[in-house]
């Protein structure tokens, strides 16, 4: 194969603040992608791995998407640059924020973004979507109480690399008995980087 033509290598896949690297989704998508040659790392968050219920510090969910990126590109011996980033709602907040602070990265796979706290449209988690540009895949549910479609698609407009947005009708946040669905979109999307 033309390594020119392999833009993804690998995703390391982060989890939501309540879940672990077992969330249904991470797995249904490790699941689709795995079979065609590309490498899934899901990984866990410290405090998980700790016991512990709260989520870290930003800064140190950042660092955990970076150790677990740069370890997966040495083990595979690949530029970091073909590493793709990303997760369910606060972990691929995570990714994002690790690319837009510089971190290569061949593309980020957003499953429902928490664009705001439920109820507070107002306070936007979007600062940072100016400095990314790779490409970007969002996928969410209609009845997303993070973030409608027209919110995550105006939020979006800063970002420079190409946005593709999928919303999944009727579904909420969770993506509850939606995996394989989602799975099948982040994999059609991921496999379409590599042509």
């Amino acid at each position: 194969m033309n390594p020119a033509r392999k833009a993804v290598a690998a995703l390391v896949l982060a989890p939501g603040a309540s879940a672990g690297r077992n969330q249904s989704a991470l797995v249904a998508i490790d699941d689709a992608l795995s079979p065609q040659g590309v490498r899934v790392e899901r990984i866990d968050f410290p405090y998980r791995l700790e016991g512990r219920r709260s989520p870290d510090r930003q800064p140190v969910l950042v660092a955990s998407v970076v150790a677990a990126a740069r370890e997966l590109a040495d083990d595979l011996a690949v530029p970091q640059a073909k590493i793709a980033l990303g997760g369910r709602s606060m972990g691929g907040r995570m990714c994002s924020i690790a690319v837009a602070e510089g971190l290569p990265a061949a593309a980020l796979v957003l499953v429902s973004y928490p664009l705001h706290p439920p109820g507070k449209p107002g306070k936007l988690r979007a600062e940072h979507f100016g400095a990314i540009t790779v490409p970007c895949l969002f996928v969410s549910g209609t009845r997303d109480q993070f973030a409608t479609p027209d919110e995550l698609e105006a939020a979006t407009a800063p970002i420079q690399g190409p946005v593709t947005h999928v919303t999944v009708e009727n579904g909420d946040h969770g993506l509850r008995r939606r995996d394989q669905e989602v799975a099948a979109v982040v994999a059609g999307w991921v496999l379409a980087l590599r042509r």
